[in-house]
């Protein structure tokens, strides 16, 4: 890969190039499609996959082969006034409510995080090393996604170098780059202290406990309590939180890692954050976004005690 390939290669998101990849297999070899496509060729695709693949998925695809012809210098079928109303079609006829996480309510959080705890107590004594880390690990990644309602991939790509966290005040978290960064630009993220469920008592634990000092925030740990070189994959704190909240008791399917970002969102929204405070800490752009994520519920009857 020469310079010019690698600087293009860096401008698109890690998650949307597999997905991308994904969505050109998909057509060329499970649909059987062939590349550079006709107009036709993707209006045919459409309608085959009507009823099976949600239209965000198929508008995904279509992203997909716009990206790709127009990367190759090839023309972009996928604007053709035919598929923009086969798809309008299939908006039409196939309606569905868009799927999304369950928002991990705040006794549920406490809930996970007490189990947790109890855990690490159990580790010490027991000098287990490999479950006391495992502990200590997910008790911070669940309190900062929650409190900072971060993503999966942020969380993964957290370096240590980043982070500045000082007990009883707060924390301090820098990201290169983020799907709200459109341009790259890089932001710090500010945390405080809470008295309870604090993340940042939980990341200062977890650093004592795994004794890193450089590196991604959030690794593997193995059976003998090695912890990896690399970050999580952000596909594993999917997996990660559901088992941690099914061993705390709570039926975990519903719950993806867009629940600790929903979570947040719908306990600030409780506790009487406005919708703009509410997206300038987040870091949503359009309000369009953030009330994907806002349970909906009277303003008025949403004043909770605040935890901090």
């Amino acid at each position: 890969m020469n310079d010019l390939e690698r600087y293009i290669d860096a401008a698109t998101r890690d998650n949307t190039r597999r997905s991308y990849r994904a969505a050109i297999e998909h057509f060329e070899v499970s649909w059987g499609g062939f590349l550079p496509a006709t107009s036709d060729s993707v209006a045919r695709y459409l309608v085959a996959y009507a009823g099976s693949l949600s239209i965000n998925t198929l508008k995904s695809r279509l992203s997909a082969l716009a990206q790709w012809h127009t990367s190759q210098g090839f023309p972009d079928p996928t604007k053709a006034p035919t598929v923009r109303k086969v798809l309008k079609g299939i908006r039409a006829l196939h309606p569905a409510r868009e799927k999304q996480a369950e928002p991990l309510q705040l006794q549920h959080l406490e809930q996970v995080i007490g189990w947790l705890e109890h855990e690490s107590a159990l580790a010490i004594r027991a000098h287990d090393q490999p479950a006391l880390l495992r502990c200590r690990r997910d008790t911070a990644l669940i309190l900062l996604g929650f409190w900072r309602g971060f993503r999966s991939d942020e969380l993964c790509r957290l370096q240590i170098e980043d982070v500045q966290a000082v007990a009883g005040t707060g924390i301090s978290l820098y990201l290169s780059r983020s799907k709200s960064d459109r341009d790259n630009l890089g932001k710090t993220y500010q945390t405080p202290a809470l008295q309870r469920l604090c993340p940042v008592q939980a990341y200062i634990e977890w650093l004592n406990c795994s004794a890193l000092v450089r590196g991604p925030v959030f690794r593997a740990v193995d059976r003998w309590g090695n912890l990896g070189e690399a970050g999580l994959h952000a596909n594993s704190v999917i997996p990660l939180l559901r088992q941690a909240l099914e061993r705390a008791g709570i039926a975990a399917e519903q719950y993806t890692s867009h629940s600790l970002r929903r979570g947040f969102a719908t306990w600030a929204q409780r506790n009487g954050w406005d919708l703009k405070s509410l997206m300038s800490y987040v870091g949503w752009k359009d309000m369009k976004s953030a009330m994907r994520y806002v349970e909906a519920m009277p303003f008025e009857a949403a004043m909770v005690k605040q935890l901090s």
